[in-house]
């Protein structure tokens, strides 16, 4: 990634700095229930209000497709947002005219407002130049700090870049940072974990990372596809039987590549996915027909955090196992717990992203153990399959 500038780089002092954020959060009954990336957007916000700016949030919400959807407004964000900022924050009901305007100009110096839904307007997913200069009216500078909406060609992500001097958020920043540690300028040996119940989903994620790193482990069901493309059987568990030539394909540009696959030698068998429900290990060889796989076994996981251990960055995107339920949880924990301690000790750099990643981190207690946690799906998926990024190319990253 090329360099791009940071929000320290400008001058912010009385002047109105569009700050483009991701709160599409989860909200029930008018409350916000996961204020995750409301608050990684704090540092981002805080240092351009002590600086002297007037701040003004721009998000999207939901998917209400250029109408006014009243149970996809970001009103309800307000109160959550306040809390997270320590700070008042004014609500406009819509992101530009004259009703936006009215409440921008009442900003003063170290103020904060937020701004109704882009996606209320059609101009927005559509990268409309009408739109983004509307947009831009409402500003002086541009600061993105959204990566999780950084693979979306839309007006206020990458129209509104071209049209106010640009900068990077300190969330922004902070990603590109660990995303590039972890890829493009990594410490050696690098492993990637690549988990999800389909190769079909993740084939551009594989095909890239072939390439790039020295170990790549596949977990989660996908494994039972690449098992099942070297003949061995699966007994019930789930598998894209009909992609087993794309695996082999996977596996061949791996050996030419010089990059280890690393799929589970034993695993968790039982008769349903169920919490509690009786299982079994057993080699990958001797699966029972009448069996599901829901999790790598002990011996795997025991030779993983070997492997890992002698690994110098982790990349790690999908669970092992069916980690939602116990006991099929138990190979994500131990290394997402072993993926902590040797970051703890300075051996490891370790970046993750990732709805069920994310998710599963949690359980285990391990997010702030790590070296960065990313909050992005879509863009974080884009960006380990080697894809540009529109939002970030705006930038000049």
């Amino acid at each position: 990634m090329s360099s791009f500038k940071t929000q320290d780089q400008a001058d912010v002092t009385g002047k109105r700095v569009l700050v483009r954020a991701d709160l599409n959060v989860p909200v029930k009954n008018g409350r916000v229930t996961d204020a995750t990336r409301i608050e990684r957007l704090v540092p981002t916000i805080s240092d351009l209000l002590k600086r002297g700016a007037k701040v003004v949030v721009l998000s999207h919400f939901d998917r209400p497709k250029g109408r006014r959807v009243p149970e996809m407004s970001l009103r309800p964000i307000v109160p959550a947002l306040a809390k997270a900022l320590g700070h008042p924050v004014a609500f406009a009901d819509d992101c530009v005219g004259a009703s936006a305007l009215t409440v921008v100009n009442a900003l003063q110096t170290g103020e904060v407002a937020l701004l109704e839904n882009l996606r209320y307007h059609d101009g927005e997913e559509a990268n409309d130049p009408v739109f983004a200069r509307a947009l831009a009216a409402l500003g002086d500078i541009y600061v993105n700090d959204a990566f999780s909406a950084a693979h979306r060609a839309h007006a206020s992500i990458e129209g509104l870049a071209r049209v106010l001097p640009s900068y990077a958020g300190r969330q922004m920043q902070a990603e590109l940072a660990a995303l590039t540690a972890a890829l493009v300028q990594p410490k050696k040996p690098v492993m990637a974990i690549v988990g999800g119940s389909k190769i079909s989903t993740k084939l551009d994620v594989l095909n890239n990372l072939v390439a790039k790193v020295d170990v790549l482990v596949i977990g989660g069901a996908m494994a039972n596809t690449f098992l099942n493309a070297q003949g061995i059987a699966v007994g019930k568990s789930l598998c894209e039987r009909d992609l087993a030539d794309t695996a082999r394909g996977i596996l061949d540009s791996a050996r030419r590549n010089n990059c280890e696959i690393f799929l589970p030698t034993d695993v968790v068998v039982a008769d349903g996915l169920t919490e509690g429900a009786a299982t079994a290990v057993c080699a990958v060889s001797a699966v029972p027909a009448d069996k599901l796989i829901l999790d790598v076994g002990p011996a795997t996981v025991l030779a993983l955090k070997s492997r890992l251990t002698a690994c110098r960055t982790l990349l790690w995107n999908g669970p092992l196992g069916a980690f939602e339920v116990k006991p099929f949880d138990a190979a994500t924990v131990a290394i997402a717990l072993h993926a902590a301690a040797q970051t703890r000790a300075g051996a490891l750099v370790s970046v993750a992203g990732g709805g069920d990643t994310v998710a599963a981190l949690n359980a285990a207690g391990v997010v702030g153990g790590l070296t960065y946690v990313s909050t992005a799906g879509g863009a974080f998926l884009e960006w380990m399959e080697g894809k540009v990024l529109p939002g970030v190319a705006a930038l000049g990253g």
